[in-house]
């Protein structure tokens, strides 16, 4: 986990380096194309590494599918609606403890402004397309697959995997959503070994937060107290509702293992 956000860091280094010519030379109108190009240079590293050492486990090691399709009873529809419902649930719910933060930087709020106001179609698919597959292919897929095979806990393999997609937001402001909807990503991985579900997850947050930011009528909000006013209370109460049913919901799936269930693949060595 650890060598994982070490080669991220390496690969955001390498990202940046490559991205730097965009910027010098065509200023802030090269800002969309160098973080189309930085973005996914940033999981090159992290990704060789996995690669290699998947491969090297595989003939030896059991481990577990990277994405599985454990939706019974409920079936694809129910899983798809309740999981774009619990992330927006979640973003609001979240608010409050934000909302303890102190105001956040200009330069920080003009780069996330950025990544929302900017060309829509560029910005769909850096923070639509990729950032949903890169991220959950790390965060779910690498981090909470890998402590789940190794028998952690599993409320503590959420925690930690949500703790990781928090640290590497490397911003407060950002890091206590992506917490809080990184345990509700990990519980729905969890459940259903879905990493398709997860990334739907991920993408109806990103996307969300991407279409206010180019509807002008809404743009001016910076938060869900600022857009619902008086009534804010009473869709978090909602919010909470929608959790709680949820889990409820996601209960029902029967647990495969009891470290969740992602579908067991045997290793290659002894197979006929």
């Amino acid at each position: 986990m650890f060598i994982l956000l070490a080669l991220l860091l390496v690969g955001a280094a390498i990202g940046s380096l490559v991205a730097a010519p965009f910027i010098k030379l065509f200023g802030d109108s090269g800002m969309d194309a160098a973080t189309l190009i930085s973005y996914p240079i940033m999981f090159i590293p992290p990704m060789i590494y996995a690669s290699v050492k998947s491969r090297n486990n595989s003939f030896s090691y059991q481990g577990l599918a990277l994405d599985s399709a454990h939706v019974a009873p409920l079936g694809w529809l129910v899983c798809c609606a309740l999981a774009i419902l619990v992330t927006l649930a979640g973003n609001l719910a979240s608010e409050p403890l934000t909302n303890m933060l102190p105001p956040m930087p200009e330069w920080l709020e003009e780069t996330l402004g950025s990544l929302t106001g900017g060309n829509f179609w560029l910005n769909l698919l850096c923070v639509s397309i990729m950032a949903p597959f890169f991220e959950e292919w790390l965060c779910r897929g690498m981090i909470l697959r890998g402590l789940l095979g190794r028998k952690v806990k599993p409320v503590w393999a959420i925690v930690i995997s949500a703790i990781f997609f928090a640290v590497i937001h490397m911003n407060p402001w950002q890091a206590i959503v992506a917490f809080i909807l990184g345990v509700l990503f990990g519980y729905v991985y969890y459940r259903t070994g879905s990493l398709k579900l997860t990334m739907l997850m991920h993408f109806t947050n990103n996307t969300f937060a991407l279409v206010i930011g180019h509807i002008d009528s809404l743009s001016d909000y910076e938060t869900w107290q600022d857009m619902l006013g008086n009534m804010f209370w009473i869709y978090f109460a909602i919010s909470i509702l929608i959790l709680g049913l949820a889990w409820l919901a996601f209960r029902k799936i029967p647990l495969q293992r009891s470290y969740g269930n992602c579908d067991v693949v045997e290793p290659l060595i002894g197979k006929e």
